[in-house]
């Protein structure tokens, strides 16, 4: 078997075989096959594409490179969710203790920030004491334990998509629908869940930018889901503006602990009711999703879900105070505010362009190496739908500088552009668009 000859069947229009797909990856993790033949492969899956059952096969043998977590010593079903990544996305920060204190066991392995996109990570590490870096057998006690954790990935999990990522990063191939999908799904099956909830973002601030490769990128990762034999469900979401009113670590966390209180921004909120009731359904402690709601309503009311993210933070080693008291997280020096020009509503807020403001303002990284700082960020006040008047506030940025300093101006610069703000009314933006199972499709108008 020769890789010259795998490219070319593949640049041609080819169906690997499983026999190939594995040779490849094989090869390419032990190092036998270069960089720049499996750079020239992953142009030829970006232009050509690949079938259900190359994707699936891909998925297995990158799960194949690497350890892969067995969660079979923590009872119950274990439900995962995965967000393809947006702006104030700070959903597993509320969804999982809200699940856990449900009753479905909550083993999360989560990422850090990258581009204008924030890390599960990074927001919990704002918590004075925190520990992500748990190992496997910490993170499985801990489930067993309270029915939750989250923690990052281990270093030896899924080594082929770390080299390939890496490689599509420098090569053009990073947005090839197939290698998007093989990529999140070998993480997935690799840390042991067996079911999953895919939060699939589309608009402004998502990788997928239109409605209609979103609800093709949902079914691929379904597609692969259920042939790895796991219940698989997608849903699609709108990630045109930010979720929430909150952007950046310290002050994401505040308001997971507000909304987990019952007091937090209603999309969010909303956003959490719905995937939580997924993953109730598939974890076998809701029989459809009216009830896993209602479940998950009582559990906010009654301070539960509250209580698990305390006992989360505790296991972790983290200053469970934060709960009940917002002083010890990290906070910045200056606050600025943003203020309206125009008279009318908002008719745009670019989600993307304020991910970037904060990502300016060290929120976020542009490497993986970059440091962030955990206090700063933006809080917006105003957003689509909305009515605002001249000098009307329209956020705050949080920062660590000067009022007057170039950053701050930037800073200012780049949430103003986010705004968009013409005469007419318009309505709220829909918060979800559909969802997709192993039946396929499912819109929401």
């Amino acid at each position: 078997m020769r890789v010259y000859d795998l490219i070319l069947k593949k640049r041609g229009g080819g169906e690997l075989s499983r026999e190939e797909i594995n040779y490849l990856i094989a090869g390419y993790t032990a190092g036998t096959i270069p960089d720049y033949q499996l750079s020239a492969f992953a142009m030829a899956v970006y232009f050509q594409g690949m079938t259900d059952r190359e994707m699936l096969d891909l998925t297995l043998a990158m799960v194949g490179s690497g350890d892969t977590v067995s969660l079979s010593k923590i009872p119950g079903v274990k439900v995962d969710k995965h967000s393809t990544g947006g702006v104030g996305d700070t959903t597993t920060l509320v969804l999982a203790p809200l699940v856990a204190a449900a009753g479905v066991p909550v083993a999360k392995m989560a990422g850090r920030s990258l581009g204008h996109t924030g890390g599960t990570l990074d927001k919990l590490e704002a918590i004075p004491g925190f520990q992500s870096s748990l190992s496997i057998d910490e993170m499985i006690k801990a489930v067993q334990t309270c029915g939750i954790a989250v923690v990052g990935q281990t270093a030896n999990l899924v080594p082929a998509d770390k080299k390939l990522y890496a490689l599509r990063d420098v090569t053009a191939t990073v947005d090839s629908l197939p290698l998007i999908a093989t990529s999140i799904m070998s993480k997935k099956l690799a840390a042991g869940a067996d079911a999953f909830v895919l939060d699939v973002k589309t608009g402004d601030g998502a990788f997928m930018k239109e409605l209609e490769e979103a609800f093709t990128l949902a079914e691929a990762m379904v597609e692969i889901g259920t042939g790895a034999g796991r219940e698989t469900i997608a849903v699609i979401t709108n990630m045109d503006q930010p979720l929430g009113w909150a952007v950046g670590n310290a002050l994401e966390v505040k308001e997971a602990i507000l909304t987990l209180q019952g007091k937090g921004p209603v999309d969010l909120a909303e956003l959490c009711q719905v995937l939580g009731s997924w993953m109730l359904l598939l974890g076998g402690k809701a029989t459809c999703l009216q009830e896993g709601r209602k479940i998950l309503e009582q559990t906010i009311a009654s301070g539960a879900a509250l209580d698990k993210l305390r006992e989360l933070i505790r296991l972790q080693h983290g200053d469970t105070a934060v709960v009940d008291d917002f002083s010890p997280l990290p906070r910045a020096k200056v606050t600025v505010p943003v203020k309206a020009v125009d008279r009318g509503y908002v008719h745009r807020l670019r989600a993307e362009t304020v991910g970037r403001a904060a990502m300016a303002l060290g929120a976020g990284r542009e490497t993986k190496d970059d440091p962030v700082d955990l206090a700063v960020g933006v809080v917006l006040v105003k957003k689509v739908g909305d009515r605002v008047d001249p000098g009307d506030e329209l956020a705050m940025i949080h920062l660590n500088c000067a009022p007057e300093a170039p950053l701050a101006a930037a800073a200012r610069g780049l949430i103003l552009e986010a705004y968009e703000v013409k005469p007419a009314p318009v309505a709220k933006p829909q918060l979800i668009f559909g969802y997709v199972d192993r039946a396929g499709r499912h819109r929401i108008f």
